[in-house]
């Protein structure tokens, strides 16, 4: 029997905004999936996103969802997990959204390891506002504001993640669909600030600078480029050349929780000002 994806959808919100090839609709689903693996109730989870193609995902999706600001989703998702720390969070955004004018929050989140699953949908450009280099483009590639080709050192996004103190850090891709189900579901329910980067093809605004004839020749540059963390490992450094390791990168367990830390610091202050009473 097919999967019924509806079940999951908002009512009056499709057709979708997003072009012709784009990979979001795969992640979407993919999304889907992992909640109904999980079987999270939809009453008990808050979807935040911000600004960026990748960003109207929660919109389509029947939850608890909020649409924010630039920039700003993981700011509302803490104000949400903070306030309702029984809550299932996931905040989503896109590679400009979370790294560029996000990135100081994308960092302090992941410092305090607050217990939020954030999904930062990596296509490489500001696909929504005119195709401008992101933070993730790479050396070379061509954007409207690098006509002539990036000459920027780009972000690796799990590097970032790890290096601020995530305790669960992944990489997926929208053609290794099924290893995303599971890297979805593993990161949903990890305890902690969990980040996965999902690596997506934008054949309108970057595709198509870049010499991908369509979205298929960017799903089989991600089959080329991308491989399993374990088969990777196992390579000499000169075959890793061009090549990115996926699945689980980083995992940390038990490790101190904000919403929990400062609960606990919260009752340690009203016992303290209780006995002075």
């Amino acid at each position: 029997m097919a999967f019924d994806y509806n079940q999951y959808i908002r009512g009056g919100k499709l057709p979708h905004i997003w072009c012709p090839g784009c990979t979001y609709g795969i992640v979407f689903k993919s999304l889907i999936r992992s909640l109904d693996a999980i079987k999270q109730d939809k009453d008990d989870l808050a979807v935040v996103s911000g600004i960026g193609c990748a960003s109207r995902l929660p919109g389509y999706l029947d939850a608890n969802t909020l649409h924010t600001a630039h920039g700003r989703a993981l700011t509302f998702a803490t104000g949400v997990k903070m306030a309702a720390p029984g809550k299932r969070v996931i905040a989503l955004s896109g590679d400009g959204d979370a790294t560029a004018i996000g990135g100081n929050h994308f960092i302090h989140a992941c410092r305090r390891n607050i217990d939020i699953t954030v999904l930062v949908l990596n296509n490489y450009i500001y696909g929504m506002t005119g195709g401008q280099h992101s933070p993730t483009t790479p050396k070379g590639h061509n954007a409207t504001t690098m006509p002539y080709g990036n000459i920027d050192p780009n972000f690796d996004i799990p590097k970032l993640a790890i290096g601020a103190g995530a305790s669960f850090v992944a990489r997926g891709t929208a053609y290794h669909v099924p290893a995303l189900d599971k890297i979805l579901i593993e990161a949903i329910n990890h305890k902690g600030l969990s980040v996965v980067e999902i690596i997506n093809a934008c054949p309108t605004t970057h595709g198509r600078r870049n010499k991908f004839k369509n979205a298929t020749d960017q799903l089989l540059w991600m089959k080329d480029t991308f491989m399993p963390l374990a088969a990777f490992d196992k390579l000499p450094a000169e075959k890793t050349e061009g090549k990115l390791p996926l699945g689980v990168l980083y995992k940390k367990e038990n490790a101190p929780e904000y919403c929990e830390t400062y609960a606990a610091m919260s009752a340690g202050v009203r016992q303290k000002l209780e006995g002075r009473a």
